[in-house]
């Protein structure tokens, strides 16, 4: 008997984004890049109160989960909501929100 896939790919996205969404320091970087352009690393350690490399831990989960993208203009990275995924985001979780 062939078993029919129980999880579905949009579950895993979903999964996947509510994961890298999963801490107050990532929510206020989305939250903070959704109301600007972009905004570059550098500020974002004079705002919040954590080590660099603690932020820089938070920066890297949310750009495998693709919610953000980063350019490197040296010696700073410049670091933008991917605005496709973070439309993908919204629509998925409206729905799943609405069941």
């Amino acid at each position: 008997m062939i078993k029919t896939e129980v999880i579905t790919d949009k579950q895993k996205r979903m999964a996947r984004y509510a994961k890298a969404m999963g801490h107050p320091i990532r929510l206020y970087v989305l939250e903070r890049l959704a109301t600007q352009s972009c905004c570059y690393s550098g500020d974002l350690t004079d705002i919040l109160p954590i080590a660099k490399s603690t932020l820089s831990q938070h920066l890297k989960e949310l750009k495998e989960a693709g919610l953000i993208q980063g350019e490197i203009e040296a010696p700073k990275i410049k670091y933008c909501i991917n605005k496709e995924n973070w439309k993908e985001v919204q629509i998925l979780f409206k729905e799943f929100l609405h069941l």
